[in-house]
């Protein structure tokens, strides 16, 4: 059973004490390929020492992530562009909209999205898009830049039913689905139970959001499988074949041979 994580942190401190023996478990657990997305320009060095020592590994995806747009967000934006550029990277991201924990820069965040999904274009690079309490925001500028070429995933999906039938059907992009999915009090199972799962990709966001056992602790890569084991109950299939379409459909919409 081979499986994919497409979102996780692994470069972060959290996993400094373990980092090498945490990658052996994600892989003994199936997981062979892990993407790295960028947060700002602190976290390249960070991403680009992981890349180097785990090569077999980790790829990695470049881009600002919302929360870090604040007044500086164009030199941000300038430091990810030169190093999209000048490295190996597979996606356009972590980017989006966030209007969770902080509205007061919304308008610059409109710009990054808006500038990032330029690269995405030049690069022809499938976004990776961060979406925590801004889906309409986020469609209204997705329906503003829209290009048939635009590819990508709505990473760590937690929305309804009509918001996964629009990011599918409006924009052909897949869900990235995480460990809220195990979560008792969540909604998503009934939300996603009837979407084809050909629209779906596995993650875990780690260190963040780890599933039912280990929720409220520091998530890791190998947990993915327990993302594929929920994911295979709510289908009422088999893990093996969560394990089999959801890596393929990893593997179409990122090009794992760039890297």
């Amino acid at each position: 059973m081979v499986l994919i994580d497409t979102h996780t942190h692994l470069y972060l401190s959290q996993f400094d004490e373990d980092r090498a023996e945490m990658l052996e478990r994600a892989s003994q657990a199936g997981i062979n390929k892990m993407i790295l997305p960028n947060i700002d320009k602190e976290s390249i060095p960070q991403i680009q020492k992981m890349r180097k020592e785990f090569p077999e590994y980790c790829v990695a995806s470049m881009g600002l992530h919302p929360t870090s747009v604040k007044e500086d967000f164009e030199e941000e934006l300038k430091a990810c562009y030169e190093e999209l550029k000048a490295g190996k990277y597979i996606a356009v991201g972590e980017m989006g909209i966030d209007l969770y924990w902080d509205k007061t820069f919304y308008e610059q965040q409109k710009q990054a999205f808006k500038e990032q999904v330029n690269w995405a274009l030049e690069f022809d690079l499938p976004l990776i898009i961060h979406s925590r309490d801004s889906f309409d925001e986020i469609f209204e500028l997705m329906d503003e830049v829209w290009n048939p070429k635009l590819k990508g995933v709505f990473h760590c999906f937690s929305g309804n039913k009509a918001h996964a039938e629009k990011i599918i059907n409006d924009y052909q992009f897949k869900l990235g689905i995480g460990g809220v999915l195990t979560f008792k009090n969540s909604t998503l199972r009934e939300e996603i139970k009837d979407i084809n799962l050909s629209n779906m990709i596995l993650e875990t966001d780690a260190p963040f959001l780890a599933p039912v056992p280990y929720r409220g602790k520091r998530n890791e890569s190998a947990y993915v499988a327990l993302v594929a084991q929920k994911l295979a109950e709510v289908k009422g299939i088999t893990v093996e074949e969560v394990a089999e379409i959801t890596t393929k459909n990893a593997k179409d919409l990122f090009n794992f041979e760039n890297n």
